[in-house]
């Protein structure tokens, strides 16, 4: 054999070894779990190690360390946070006595603090601030990246004084609106008549004992001869799940209507229509938008599961969950999601990201301005005047009210029960 063909062979030997060697790394890697935890601490280690001995200054570990639980809890979900040990003192106590909000259900997207929906009457609501808002700064500190918890402390204040929040909104140029903190209540439910023997019922909360104010707006929509009903739940966002419940069973008489959701989707808790409870088993649709969630979003996937109506609008935020507090050694802590809440099939409507959140409605019908939270990094970067800008004194450029554009969704809401009773008779 010459040398160049026992060469060759000898090439052909190591490449096939290096073959099989690289086949079987990969089939053991294609073995391991995806979502390892093993591996993703190791990771945190060697990234730590490097801290230690490689960080051009003497590092501050106790720092090092709360950044990296911070960093931990925000890559969870919106409403999972670490707590400094003062913070965690607060939480047990229930917040400040003397501080009060400025009334809007908060999330994030994109990094951004979104308004999913301001109460009705709130300071908030009363300020212009609008469902879809992104809030750049507080008081001319930069919100992105910072925790849904801590943003919402820099809101929270005595009663009576004012924080300014820089918005961006979709459509218009970024905005400064001044918000006097202040103690609100929703307004009740409110009630009309249309054309058509059509009763149109508007929740504003979903909060304690609103299920009851809703339900008398019902009966007395019935009295005044109600055949057909929408009930408005645009904007309705937070609230509790058992709220939702009882105004869906309402109008659905059977079946499931929510459920509460743990570890490795262990159910927790079952809520089913008690048909004592059913108010209206007539037509019905239910109205959202990107501004309904939690105990709303109850009610329409109780609708849209059971067969019992159309839901119509837009897709809802997707919210709903509960949180525990995971004292730590120092005396910090871990609030972390352990509750979701989810549809009588036990689809979560909080999901992973903002594509798996929320519930699509059955007949889909947006708003000329609607801004879905998806679109909201398309609102960054805008080299508007900032907040370090302005003069310290210099008034927030008013608020100009806008002609109330014709709301086609309850418009084509009442054209479908129209429509049904027509083909009915």
């Amino acid at each position: 054999m010459s040398f160049k063909t026992k060469f060759a062979m000898i090439v052909l030997s190591a490449s096939l070894a290096l073959y099989a060697i690289a086949g079987a790394w990969l089939a053991t890697r294609a073995q391991q779990p995806a979502n390892d935890p093993g591996a993703q601490q190791r990771i945190f280690e060697s990234v730590l190690q490097h801290i230690q001995d490689d960080y051009v200054d003497q590092p501050n570990m106790e720092k090092v360390r709360a950044g990296a639980l911070r960093g931990l809890a925000y890559g969870l979900d919106p409403y999972s946070t670490y707590l400094t040990p003062e913070q965690v003192k607060d939480y047990r106590a229930g917040g400040k006595s003397n501080q009060v909000g400025i009334g809007a259900e908060l999330s994030q997207a994109s990094s951004f603090l979104y308004v999913v929906a301001p109460i009705k009457g709130s300071p908030a609501d009363q300020a212009g601030v609008r469902a879809g808002d992104v809030i750049e700064y507080i008081d001319g500190k930069a919100t992105r990246d910072v925790s849904l918890y801590d943003a919402r402390q820099l809101l929270n204040g005595a009663a009576g004084t004012e924080v300014k929040l820089r918005i961006l909104r979709a459509g218009a140029r970024p905005l400064t609106l001044s918000v006097k903190r202040g103690t609100f209540r929703a307004p009740a439910a409110e009630a009309h008549m249309e054309a058509g023997r059509i009763g149109v019922l508007r929740i504003n909360s979903l909060d304690k004992d609103e299920a009851a104010d809703a339900k008398a707006k019902l009966q007395d929509l019935l009295k005044q001869g109600a055949q057909k009903i929408v009930v408005d739940l645009r904007s309705v966002a937070g609230g509790e799940i058992q709220e939702g419940v009882t105004v869906a069973n309402y109008f659905v008489k059977e079946g499931a209507i929510a459920k509460t959701i743990g570890r490795e989707q262990k159910v927790l808790k079952s809520f089913d229509a008690d048909p004592k409870l059913t108010l209206f088993n007539g037509p019905t649709v239910v109205l959202i938008d990107a501004g309904t969630a939690g105990a709303a979003e109850v009610v329409a996937s109780a609708f849209i599961e059971n067969r019992r109506g159309e839901v119509l609008g837009e897709k809802s935020f997707g919210a709903g969950a509960e949180q525990e507090l995971f004292t730590l050694r120092d005396g910090d802590g871990l609030l972390l999601t352990t509750v979701k809440w989810a549809s009588g099939t036990g689809k979560p409507f909080l999901g992973e990201d903002r594509n798996h959140s929320g519930i699509a409605p059955t007949v889909e019908v947006k708003k000329p301005d609607n801004l879905e939270a998806a679109d909201v990094e398309d609102l960054g970067g805008n080299e508007e005047e900032k907040p370090n800008q302005t003069k310290p004194n210099a008034p927030s450029e008013p608020v100009v009210p806008k002609p109330q554009p014709e709301d086609i969704q309850l418009k084509k809401a009442l054209e479908l029960l129209r429509t049904a009773a027509q083909r009915a008779a």
